[in-house]
């Protein structure tokens, strides 16, 4: 399993952990299965009224689709296969309340779940940052949830500049992306406390306001997301070439940190 699930009935949260430490909890083929069957699962389970993601480890959250994935494209230049499109809860049809609770790095694949939560709590030490531009590749559903969050001018230039710059923390929280930073240790905790405050309201005005808030911009959303697809099959380089630049990553400068 790489997907860890800890729920707690007396509080009625639930804690979801991207369980891959060693691979920065990059997402392969069986976890993007596990987390949509865990999502679709709390639908089913009363006694889960909140939920924590977090990613194990201090280095990382999540550091998007493992770059060992293979994944078989269809012939058709209509149609792209994106093995974490069904990754995030809302993709699943989940609509009690998410909290991420970030740590470390979070980029690329990472926003397709942090799109998706209701609100970002962050350790002084994460950052983010979108590589797809560095590597050859089109940010298009990663750009587009940023864009939800973010201020315009400031998702387009981290998910222009690619592996040049990460956002800090502190960064993150100065526009909004994240709604509370602290220290490393207390990370976990002041996610619970919040997961458990909405918890113990009633469930039903919960997941209405949530559904409600969502609506908000679900229509825009769903635009943007439909044009991804062929964004990406035209702008994507070949795979060999996308590898071929990944390959030499570590010749590149250091990022700055902003």
């Amino acid at each position: 399993m790489t997907v860890r699930v800890e729920r707690d009935k007396a509080t009625g949260v639930a804690v979801v952990t991207l369980d891959r430490e060693r691979r920065h909890n990059a997402v392969d083929l069986e976890t993007a299965a596990e987390l949509a069957a865990v999502w679709r699962e709390f639908r089913f389970e009363d006694e889960v009224r909140a939920v924590v993601v977090t990613g194990a480890g201090t280095a990382a959250f999540c550091t998007g689709i493992d770059r060992s994935v293979q994944v078989p494209q269809p012939g058709s230049p209509y149609s792209v296969d994106d093995p974490l499109v069904a990754i995030g809860p809302k993709a699943n049809d989940l609509w009690k309340p998410v909290i991420a609770a970030v740590n470390g790095m979070a980029c690329g694949g990472a926003f397709y779940v942090l799109g998706e939560a209701e609100f970002l709590i962050a350790s002084d030490t994460a950052s983010f940052f979108d590589p797809h531009t560095t590597y050859g590749m089109v940010s298009a559903y990663e750009a587009v949830y940023m864009a939800q969050r973010m201020p315009f001018g400031e998702v387009a230039r981290m998910s222009l500049m690619g592996t040049a710059e990460r956002l800090s923390a502190r960064r993150a929280y100065e526009i909004g992306l994240v709604s509370e930073l602290t220290a490393p240790g207390e990370l976990l905790p002041a996610a619970l406390r919040a997961a458990q405050t909405l918890a113990g309201f009633p469930t039903e005005g919960v997941q209405g306001t949530v559904r409600a808030l969502w609506s908000a911009k679900r229509a825009a959303l769903q635009q943007a997301l439909d044009q991804a697809p062929a964004l990406i099959a035209l702008g994507n380089l070949a795979p060999e070439r996308q590898a071929s630049l990944f390959a030499g990553r570590r010749e590149a400068p250091e990022p700055r940190v902003r």
